[in-house]
């Protein structure tokens, strides 16, 4: 094939400006992870397209903000229904793009992206505001919610759809109008989407949608003078830089950041339930959820027995082609990230870790054309100190860390001894306990028995490292509006 054809051949996105499709003068490529080619060219937008974006959204504000909160879920409605109707072909597009197996696609993102629509249409109609009579001094109080203007929307690539209408949803729902920026490594979702917003009769301009890098696209976004809020997922050195950017502005941040979640299992814990759950909990979507387990810490008294079955069924968690229904697991995101993953699994063994399966020691049976994909098996590794890097820094692969400990407060002092706060497990038949250990972990969310069990009601983040803010039904409800306190003297 010519480089000409092969140029033709390829998925060619255009932002979504102000209800129309517009093309870009440069653009990024996007890379299949399954096979390490070229498959897509992203807009490589900066700042002329930013201000387009954030000028249309202005334009659109007056007009979307006018109308009553049943108006706007209607046509949020309508938009989960298009998704479910159109459900496959974004499950598969999810999947090449992504690396995520087809299976995840179509039974978690693209249902879950549909659900954010209908969750906040209906949930933005049942929040109340606050009254206060004053009759000693004849006054009446009570306070109004009123959004915020354009809200700059930066999702991440984990989770591509999924996270992008989590932001997307509550934001136009609360009366906002929104300029997003997808990852520009998984943006076709996303481009897909804009098509699914005219139709569903979403007005021009309410949601605009600008793919390009952090440094250019991301930047001018979150440093622009007439975007007041900004909600953002991804890591914490790139939320430390969007702090600084909008300082200037005094903006309304929402970061939701990185994870180095424990699991804490107890000797009284149900170990069937407890391995199957823990095994998904460190591997699912290659480990690329900022939710992962990524260090257990087990009781000493079943560590062996644990850490046998554990590994066991590590070792049957498939890592394969994404298209291939039996695969558990698909491609990482990209080569730098496989070669980022791979650097801790030798920074283990050069602190004299263990390697008990996985990188290095289990070969993947790949068809030819994925040989050059960005596949890593599973991995689990034992003997390594809770100082290591390796048990510090959030890995955000299919790698997780086993180590045993003796008693209650030592897990609790082990759980919390890293800079992140996000999630927690913990697995114990003994119901005191796990009341008591849930509230002394410094997470924002802790499982006892269970893992990624969301009710979309309850608040969502992290603490220290892990973020700044919530979003979940009534706190997304709050940041993206205002609160007024109105006094009337009669």
């Amino acid at each position: 094939m010519s480089k000409t054809s092969e140029e033709h051949s390829l998925l060619v996105l255009k932002n979504y400006i102000g209800g129309k499709s517009v093309s870009c003068r440069s653009y990024i490529d996007s890379y299949d992870p399954s096979t390490g080619e070229v498959y897509c060219k992203v807009p490589d937008s900066g700042k002329e397209e930013v201000d387009a974006a954030v000028a249309a959204a202005k334009e659109a504000f007056p007009e979307w903000s006018a109308r009553s909160p049943e108006q706007r879920a209607k046509i949020l409605h309508k938009l989960a229904d298009l998704i479910e109707a159109n459900l496959e072909e974004f499950a598969q597009a999810e999947s090449k793009d992504q690396g995520k197996t087809i299976t995840a696609a179509r039974t978690v993102d693209i249902p879950r992206a549909a659900y954010n629509f209908r969750f906040f249409s209906t949930s933005m109609l049942h929040h109340t505001t606050d009254c206060s009579p004053m009759d000693h001094m004849g006054c009446l109080n009570y306070t109004v919610r009123c959004p915020v203007g354009v809200a700059g929307l930066i999702s991440p690539w984990n989770l591509p759809l999924y996270l992008l209408t989590w932001k997307i949803a509550p934001a136009i729902a609360a009366g906002n109008t929104v300029v997003a920026k997808p990852s520009e490594m998984t943006s076709v979702t996303a481009w897909m989407l804009c098509k699914l917003i005219q139709q569903a009769g979403v007005p021009p301009g309410v949601i605009n949608i600008v793919f390009g890098s952090g440094p250019r696209a991301g930047d001018a976004l979150v440093s622009h003078p007439e975007v007041p809020l900004i909600s953002f997922t991804g890591s914490t050195a790139t939320a430390q830089r969007i702090t600084e950017r909008s300082a200037p502005y005094c903006k309304k941040l929402s970061l939701e950041l990185g994870g180095k979640n424990p699991a804490i299992i107890f000797a009284d814990a149900d170990l069937d339930q407890c391995i199957e759950t823990t095994v998904r909990s460190s591997f699912l979507n290659q480990g690329e959820i900022c939710l992962c387990t990524s260090r257990i810490y087990v009781e000493r008294s079943i560590y062996s027995e644990f850490l046998e079955r554990f590994v066991a069924a590590a070792k049957k968690w498939k890592t394969g082609v994404p298209s291939d229904p039996s695969s558990k697991n698909g491609a990482l995101i990209s080569k730098e990230h496989l070669e980022k993953v791979r650097s801790y699994i030798a920074l283990a063994k050069s602190e004299g870790g263990i390697i008990h399966c996985g990188e290095g020691l289990d070969q993947l049976d790949l068809p030819e054309r994925n040989k050059s994909g960005y596949f890593m098996p599973t991995t689990v590794i034992t003997g390594i100190s809770d100082s290591s890097r390796v048990m510090q820094e959030e890995i955000f692969g299919p790698v997780t860390c086993i180590s045993p400990f003796d008693t209650e407060d030592e897990a609790v002092a082990r759980g919390n001894g890293v800079r992140y706060g996000l999630s927690a497990t913990v697995w114990s038949k003994d119901v005191g306990k796990v009341h008591r250990v849930a509230q002394r972990l410094q997470a924002g969310l802790v499982w006892t028995n269970c893992w990624l069990v969301r009710d979309l009601n309850l608040p969502f983040g992290g603490m220290k490292n892990s973020g700044v803010g919530r979003e979940g039904g009534k706190d997304s409800y709050h940041f993206f509006t205002e609160v007024k306190s109105i006094t009337i003297k009669h």
